[in-house]
């Protein structure tokens, strides 16, 4: 079946495009059999009728920016590379929407609409991330604050079904069942996303912070002005040259608008609030280090700093932790050697005092003893939910097994 499979792939997407898979590809640790990268939504609805066919499990890939997160599939056969499904493909200069294929770079993106006085609400923190890959992730940046997730930017999606059916859906409903799903549910193609207006103007206020608690106090103050402001980032690495970390807010808008505002927001903050026309060189970056342990917190803002001390109580030791304070979504890094029973007990202790609090806190990513060790999800209200939309969608589980919080 191999030689047959491989030479249907060739012919579909050309013999540059269509090989074995090697180390480079594995997903979270596991190799695929093939790899195929179509030139064309038509390709890829082909591709996954020849992987129908044989009864082959798919992942798809973007850029290959965050394969080493979430969960390990249970099975890997075909690696779908949406890399050539790039580009702008319907943008009305007068309207405020794009189609933009799955595989184009986020920064491909903003560069072509750029040049128009437009942007996409979206920064995420991986270098090189595709749109789809954004969406399959759910990964948000900084600008989530004003703009919501990657699901609230969704006006519409294009995706291929497991049968190798090309569907097309209008509004948010589908497409926020596929952000997150790490292609559980579909093989995105192509994505009609809000485009907005460019900012004229953006400034940084910046203070230096000690402790949590402080860093709620003053998002506190922030976010109950009427300003209107961007981001409000924070960075608690284990120490700094300024104190212990740093509290960061981002205006945009008119410029004079913007200098008034930055002005108001630093007189808000006191201390040593300075303001800059550069953001931080962590800004929008994620702690943790490449085999570290990568660890999504997400906590109603009230209560951000219990879950940043209960993390540091039940690591014996300060955490970097670095993210949205102004959401209560927070990135956080253990280091890569810890024990996998020490891993758990941390993460137990951790989601103990998260669920009291309507909070989470989700493995990222690990390395291979670790991710075998931990549950990746943590507990997950709504699986019953999960796994009937995971049956609708792909019946014989063949789409990116495992990966869909666990299914």
């Amino acid at each position: 079946m191999g030689g047959r499979v491989f030479r249907e792939l060739v012919g579909i997407c050309g013999i540059r495009f269509a090989r074995r898979g090697a180390a480079a590809d594995a997903v979270a640790g596991v190799t695929p059999t093939w790899v195929a990268v179509p030139a064309s939504v038509d390709g890829a609805s082909a591709v996954m009728r020849v992987a129908a066919e044989h009864g082959l499990t798919v992942v798809a890939r973007g850029a290959g920016t965050k394969l080493h997160w979430g969960s390990r599939p249970g099975h890997l056969d075909l690696l779908v590379d949406t890399a050539r499904l790039a580009g702008i493909w319907h943008h009305p200069i007068e309207e405020s929407y794009a189609e933009i294929g799955a595989g184009t770079p986020v920064r491909a993106a903003q560069a072509a609409l750029g040049r128009v006085g437009q942007r996409l609400a979206l920064d995420p923190g991986s270098d090189g991330a595709t749109v789809g890959g954004v969406i399959a992730t759910d990964e948000s940046g900084p600008l989530a604050h004003r703009h919501g997730t990657a699901g609230d930017q969704l006006l519409g999606v294009s995706y291929v079904g497991p049968n190798g059916l090309l569907s097309h859906s209008a509004g948010r409903g589908v497409g926020r069942l596929l952000c997150g799903s790490f292609g559980g549910l579909g093989v995105l193609v192509a994505a009609t996303l809000k485009v907005l207006p460019a900012p004229a103007a953006r400034a940084w206020v910046h203070r230096s912070v000690w402790t949590p608690l402080e860093v709620h106090d003053l998002v506190d103050v922030v976010v109950a002005d009427p300003v209107q402001v961007a981001a409000i980032e924070v960075d608690l690495p284990v120490r700094g040259p300024r104190g212990l970390g740093a509290l960061s807010v981002l205006l945009e808008g008119a410029p004079a608008v913007v200098a008034e505002q930055a002005r108001r927001v630093a007189t808000l903050l006191g201390g040593d609030a300075e303001v800059y026309g550069e953001a931080p060189e962590w800004w929008g970056r994620y702690s943790a280090r490449p085999h570290g342990i990568a660890l999504r917190i997400t906590v109603p803002t009230s209560d951000l700093h219990a879950a940043v001390y209960a993390l540091r109580d039940a690591a014996g030791h300060p955490v970097p932790v670095r993210g949205s304070a102004g959401l209560g979504v927070v990135h956080a890094a253990l280091p890569g050697d810890t024990p996998p029973d020490r891993a758990v007990a941390i993460l137990d202790a951790v989601r103990g005092v998260l669920l009291a609090r309507a909070g989470s806190c989700v493995v990222v990513s690990a390395p291979g003893p670790v991710r075998d060790a931990v549950d990746m999800w943590g507990p997950v209200a709504t699986q019953d939910v999960l796994r009937r939309v995971k049956s609708r969608f792909d019946p014989d589980a063949r789409l990116a097994p495992g990966r869909f919080f666990g299914i």
